[in-house]
């Protein structure tokens, strides 16, 4: 052995401590996550429903993380005020988005949108998805979906629909419905879901895509007609009404979903993390009965999972919005 070879070992050894000594430094002054309040962006208005979908997932990863999450509404233009905000944070997984599939219409039908829907924002997970519900008011002669096509095709342009504004999911669906079955109705928008709802009890339009949590009451007293839901499956709380499939429109895919994000270069580490914690919240028996009850299935899962969601609405409704030609000043 030489002197050179025995000197060299000793180097490398002393190297191999230095280096350990500073992993070990940086692993001790990195704080563990979270070490601080979490907010989370609501870009809808308060007692909506990302409130309903958020709060009590919120409230279970309070307990969980030992850290506030608290929500912050930051609503207009269409949920975009409120992620234009999220878009620009800081990416350290302090600062979210709760939004709904709102998300993935707005840079098809606005003409400017604050961010880039898809460079600005990490999916983070899917919290929970339920139907729309195809609603006509009672007036209307049509027992099924296949009478309402047939009646709209005999009166093109004639037939109104009322959604909670332009843009929004209930309009996409029904743009949606249009191109699928070749028909031709007039959109007639409102501000907000209930609005629209109120409209069609009163007559003032023939038939919306809504809400369980809208429509439920109404249709149960008679004063809607439920023609069909969205869900690949049957609806538990209509089992009667069959689904758009069922219906003669195979391929038919409009729900509501609500989802978190994180700014885009938040690190895949925390982003993960985060999902974790929201997949084990959604799994438990409270929050599965909370969305039951208000009509949605808890979904969770992993970040690619929820990104290849995100990516195909993008797709779609984009497509709806060209061959519509729905765009929203």
């Amino acid at each position: 052995m030489t002197l050179h070879s025995t000197a060299s070992r000793r180097c490398a050894r002393g190297a191999a401590v230095v280096a350990g000594a500073l992993l070990a430094s940086a692993a001790w002054a990195q704080p563990a996550f979270p070490s601080k309040p979490i907010r989370v962006i609501n870009p809808f208005p308060p007692g909506g429903p990302v409130d309903v979908v958020g709060r009590p997932v919120f409230d279970r990863l309070r307990a969980n993380l030992g850290q506030p999450v608290i929500m912050d509404h930051r609503p207009g233009a269409g949920s975009m005020i409120g992620s234009a905000v999220v878009a620009k944070a800081p990416p350290d997984g302090y600062t979210l988005l709760a939004t709904a599939g709102q998300h993935t219409i707005n840079l098809s039908v606005y003409a400017k949108v604050p961010y880039d829907t898809v460079k600005d924002f990490a999916s983070v997970s899917m919290l929970a998805i339920g139907p729309y519900v195809f609603v006509v008011h009672p007036s209307v002669p049509a027992r099924s979906m296949k009478d309402l096509i047939g009646l709209a095709r005999k009166m093109p342009g004639k037939m109104t629909y009322a959604s909670a504004s332009p843009g929004s999911g209930f309009h996409m669906a029904a743009e949606l419905l249009n191109l699928m079955a070749g028909i031709k109705t007039l959109h007639v928008p409102y501000k907000g879901g209930a609005p629209a709802g109120v409209a069609l009890l009163g007559g003032e339009v023939d038939m919306m895509f809504s809400s369980p949590a809208v429509v439920l009451p109404h249709v149960q007293s008679g004063r809607m007609r439920a023609l069909a839901v969205t869900t690949p499956a049957r609806f538990q709380s209509l089992p009667d009404v069959p689904t758009m499939a069922e219906a003669g429109l195979a391929g038919f895919d409009a729900q509501s979903w609500y989802g978190m994000f994180a700014p885009a270069a938040t690190p895949t580490n925390i982003v993960n993390f985060i999902a974790d914690q929201l997949d084990r919240v959604l799994k438990t028996p409270e929050i599965r009965e909370a969305y039951r009850l208000a009509g949605l299935d808890p979904v969770g899962g992993t970040p690619a999972f929820f990104d290849e969601r995100v990516k195909s609405d993008i797709a779609k409704w984009a497509r709806v919005a060209r061959e519509a030609r729905v765009q929203v000043d």
